[in-house]
């Protein structure tokens, strides 16, 4: 089962990068938006606190920042009480060009999504958080400790039967 489960991952990612590329050329690659993306959230930023979302090496965070200077993605601007210290920001094009790559990522995602029906979305998205450990039941479902594994299992789309995968339906369209 894992054997498989890995087969599939890796073609769909595969799938989804190759895609991502050839839509995001020739302005930006899967890194550069993967930096945009976060400055939508965190900026201004320093190279070292994009270190720990990109699992790479200083280095590689410096060269990538300095295509995407050269390429007028974002710029760089030093710290005016402490010199040693470099921000990061989004110019304007790279505020364009990180909404631009959102959008053909989402349509990506979604051109793939929509070979199932709503409720096995659904389903692949519930299950998906739970290998991942990121799914959450809704916040506005209370509970308390005790129990809170049962609530957390109900409180999945309704639809999704059971994590084994047992539906109700028997096609994906």
């Amino acid at each position: 089962m894992a054997a498989e489960f890995v087969k599939s991952w890796m073609k769909l990612s595969k799938d989804w990068n190759t895609q991502m590329d050839a839509e995001l050329a020739p302005q930006l690659t899967g890194g550069q938006l993967q930096v945009l993306e976060l400055m939508l959230q965190y900026e201004p930023m320093k190279p070292s606190d994009l270190l720990p979302y990109l699992e790479t090496t200083p280095a590689a965070v410096t060269t990538l920042l300095d295509r995407m200077e050269r390429n007028g993605l974002v710029r760089r601007d030093r710290d005016e009480q402490d010199r040693r210290i470099v921000w990061v920001s989004m110019t304007e094009l790279g505020r364009s060009e990180a909404e631009r790559g959102l959008k053909i990522r989402g349509d990506i995602v979604s051109r793939s999504l929509e070979r199932l029906s709503l409720h096995n979305r659904q389903l692949l998205i519930y299950l998906i958080g739970k290998v991942a450990g990121t799914w959450e039941p809704p916040a506005s479902s209370a509970q308390s400790d005790k129990g809170a594994d049962k609530t957390a299992e109900t409180a999945v789309p309704s639809s999704a039967a059971s994590e084994t995968g047992a539906s109700s339906e028997t096609t994906d369209e």
